[in-house]
């Protein structure tokens, strides 16, 4: 059993940043692949960035520049730094990270709680 727990959400004046958490708590061996996507009130969900297992980044394109995905494997978790924040960047945060198990035998997909980033004008 694994469990993502986010941080980091809050409220930020247009312009700041935010730096959003997911720590991956329980038994497992390795995060190979991660994404963070924001959904906001009546909109979809959509992604946000990604950070492959061979440390590849992908940003949308309003996230270029200003985002940034990173891991620290030590902590066991991930981190998306928000730099430059827009109004339209508030919406819930959610982390997404696919783990390998101990044994190498499973692929496993966990979800965040989801965290809320608000930014004002």
């Amino acid at each position: 059993q694994v469990q993502l727990v986010e941080s980091g959400g809050g409220l930020v004046q247009a312009g700041g940043s935010l730096r959003l958490s997911c720590a991956a708590v329980g038994n497992f061996f390795s995060i190979y692949h991660v994404r963070w996507h924001r959904q906001a009130p009546g909109n979809q969900r959509e992604l946000v960035a990604e950070l492959t297992g061979g440390g590849g980044e992908y940003y949308v394109d309003f996230a270029k520049g200003r985002f940034t995905i990173s891991r620290d494997s030590a902590k066991k978790s991930v981190y998306l730094q928000m730099n430059r924040l827009k109004p339209e960047d508030t919406a819930v945060y959610v982390c997404n990270v696919d783990l390998l198990s101990v044994g190498g035998a499973l692929e496993l997909n966990y979800w965040g709680q989801g965290t809320q980033v608000t930014v004002s004008s």
